[in-house]
């Protein structure tokens, strides 16, 4: 099985890499510069550089492109179309580090965390640029997508536990009732989902257990 991870020097990037290197999976990077993942083949490209050709042999893409600035967010969904684009047609597997925002808090899947009354204003763009990229995702018929949600609180420093509990639409709980879950331990699903490949055109998501 043959993976590349876009972003891979970025934090999320890197610890999917490592997650999937030390697996003995073939791994990629997709980097705009030198190669800091663990990763031992490098495309050294601009990710809206990647042609069909650059991916065409891989049996799985992640992207795991990550922006938190005003005049960056707007590209989550911009590069998740940009992907589709490049892998419409193909048996190649598209991997999405999503958001949390819209996971559903209800049953009727009418209200998201995002709608919520204690949902950070400052959270508010990011998150509805990464829920933009999950409808983008949804209405493509002609790519192998898994959009994966990290929970509330993305950890980008905490521990690797090692375990997780997957979930699906709606926001799911640790058993200690926290929305928590380690960059690690994202990687850990992620590359299970890679492994697996369970959930193609489906959005889950995954918390600590």
């Amino acid at each position: 099985m043959k993976i590349a991870v876009i972003c891979a020097n970025g934090k999320a990037g890197r610890l999917i890499v490592k997650e999937a290197v030390d697996r003995n999976l073939d791994v990629t990077a997709v980097v705009r510069g030198e190669n800091k993942s663990a990763a031992g083949k490098a495309i050294v490209k601009d990710l809206f550089d990647l042609t069909a050709a650059d991916l065409k042999d891989f049996d799985v893409v992640v992207d795991a492109f990550g922006a938190w600035t005003a005049d960056t967010i707007g590209n989550i969904p911009k590069v998740v179309e940009h992907l589709c684009g490049l892998l419409s047609g193909t048996d190649t597997r598209l991997l999405v580090v999503g958001g949390a925002g819209s996971l559903y808090v209800n049953k009727e899947h009418t209200l998201c965390v995002e709608d919520g009354p204690d949902f950070p204003d400052a959270f508010k763009p990011l998150s509805a640029a990464h829920g933009e990229a999950l409808k983008l995702l949804r209405q493509r018929k002609d790519v192998q997508w898994t959009y994966i949600s990290p929970a509330g609180d993305f950890q980008a420093e905490g521990e690797r536990t090692g375990e997780y509990i997957l979930g699906g639409e709606e926001l799911t709980l640790s058993s200690k009732g926290e929305s928590v879950i380690s960059y690690a331990d994202y990687a850990i699903a992620l590359v299970d989902e890679i492994v697996g490949g369970n959930h193609i055109g489906e959005r889950i998501s995954v918390v600590q257990k």
